[in-house]
């Protein structure tokens, strides 16, 4: 495969010309084990734990309320997660949501770069998945490579088609798994399996079945590459103290095989601790290089640090040739200085103290909000009338909002004004609103004033007694102040 490789060395940075392959050459990663290849199973399971049986999990939200902990109701207008509810109108939560994640996103790469690429991305998730189907019927890489272009047998074609037949199981219930997070997951679960299922839902599984399964079984290292926006942002925000997978030139240069490395130290001669063994190169999931330097591409997963330690130890050598370490302590290495790492810095500290208070402030604004809620709208046309009596009039929309589970009386009443009067057209002052609906009023609001002033619209509920305000302005007619 093809890579832009942008390269940082002690000297300069500099763009390096793709060495390996064309784009539409496909990576083939061999198998390693180590402690990150485990965290990435960890994650792995984790992530495909959460996606699958989230939308199974119940939460009890009282009599007529849907009892799944986390839905998209698009028939009832409604998103719920365990004990939030958020309505249409408080799509501003779902903004904070978005910048919470990329603050969390660009916190995370002034830590460790690209970690979450290389761990809890979607993408990544599958591809691994996907990827331990073809090892467990192909073989490992080697016998992935000589399979490539040897001649198809029945075997061979078995293998195969036992392979993708696995994979669009998995795509299926990575899309079948998606739809049952904006429908009861167990009543669509059986209406998808029994053929009575909406048009729209089988649509929406066979997208992301195609998707999932070209994205994973094919694009894979592609996506990672040229198609996600993240690598071209990180390279932009690049942080040379994150722990980011780095090797150690000044440890391993120059190369040679170990003989050779035995021959020349045994001549007083330097030799490195890199035999060029190229399985960081093998096992990377992305096909790059690391030993050439910081990498774009790199998603940092921490593969090709536990083939190389597997190297090291075999060969009797330290561990940690290739490994998590800031660019910083590359260049100190070079310099002959002792390493350093800031993990706390100003950088890393002020990005999480604003996840922190971002994550605070939702936080406390949705355990104060009310659940009830009064929208004003002013006519525009036209937007005072005199009166025969000489007052003046304004009209306006006012739409209360009742979350609760039961039905409730609002008494609205105007203040701001002197000898104000309102009529609510069609019914009285006091209106019942249904239980988690919304009802609009027309109210035409009268004063004998003919001024500017800001109004208050407060709606009270007539068992409780709390009460909800929106303001707005009464405008006078023309000629008036």
């Amino acid at each position: 495969m093809a890579t832009l490789d942008i390269s940082f060395k002690p000297e300069r940075a500099h763009l390096r010309k793709p060495r390996r392959g064309t784009i539409a050459e496909r990576v083939v990663p061999q198998s390693v084990s180590g402690r990150y290849r485990r965290l990435k199973w960890a994650a792995l399971i984790a992530c495909l734990a959460v996606y699958y049986v989230l939308p199974f999990m119940r939460w009890a939200r009282g009599p007529g309320q849907p009892d799944q902990a986390v839905l998209f109701d698009f028939e009832r207008g409604r998103l719920y997660f365990f004990f939030i509810e958020i309505w249409p109108q408080e799509v501003y939560y779902l903004t904070g949501l978005l910048i919470l994640a990329t603050l969390i996103l660009i916190w995370l790469n002034a830590v460790a770069g690209r970690v979450w690429c290389g761990y809890f991305c979607p993408q990544t998730v599958w591809t691994d998945l996907f990827l331990l189907v073809e090892h467990l019927i192909e073989g490992d890489r080697r016998e992935r490579l000589k399979k490539r272009g040897a001649p198809l047998t029945a075997r061979r074609l078995l293998e195969v088609g036992v392979k993708h037949a696995i994979w669009v199981v998995i795509a299926m219930g990575t899309g079948g798994a998606f739809v049952l997070y904006f429908a009861d997951a167990p009543t669509l679960l059986v209406e998808l399996a029994t053929g009575q299922a909406s048009v729209l839902s089988y649509a929406w599984v066979g997208i992301l079945t195609s998707t999932t399964y070209t994205l994973a079984g094919f694009a894979r290292e592609q996506v990672c590459t040229w198609m996600c926006p993240w690598p071209r942002l990180q390279g932009a925000i690049w942080d040379p103290e994150a722990l980011t997978v780095n090797y150690r030139d000044y440890r391993g240069e120059p190369r040679g095989s170990a003989k050779k490395a035995a021959e020349l130290r045994a001549k007083g001669e330097p030799a490195g601790d890199c035999v060029d063994c190229m399985q960081c190169v093998n096992v990377c999931p992305i096909g790059i290089d690391i030993r050439e330097g910081p990498n774009f591409a790199c998603i940092n997963c921490g593969l090709c640090v536990d083939a190389c330690d597997g190297i090291m130890t075999k060969l009797g050598r330290p561990r940690g040739l290739i490994d998590y370490e800031a660019w910083t302590n590359i260049e100190r290495g070079h310099r002959k200085e002792s390493p350093r790492r800031r993990v706390m810095r100003p950088k890393t500290v002020s990005l999480g103290l604003s996840v922190v208070a971002l994550m605070g402030a939702m936080g406390v604004s949705l355990s104060m909000r009310s659940d009830a809620k009064v929208t004003v709208i002013h006519d525009r046309n036209p937007v005072a009338v005199r009166l025969s009596d000489g007052r003046i009039r304004n009209g306006y929309t006012v739409r209360l909002y009742n979350k609760a589970d039961g039905e409730r009386d609002f008494r609205l009443e105007v203040t701001g004004l002197p000898e104000v009067s309102i009529e609510v057209v069609g019914d009285d002052a006091t209106v019942s609103v249904a239980p988690d609906a919304t009802r609009e009023l027309r109210v035409l609001v009268s004063t004998s004033v003919n001024d500017r002033q800001a109004v208050a619209f407060t709606a009270t509920d007539v068992a409780s007694g709390a009460a909800v305000v929106a303001q707005d302005t009464f405008i006078p007619v023309e000629g008036g102040r």
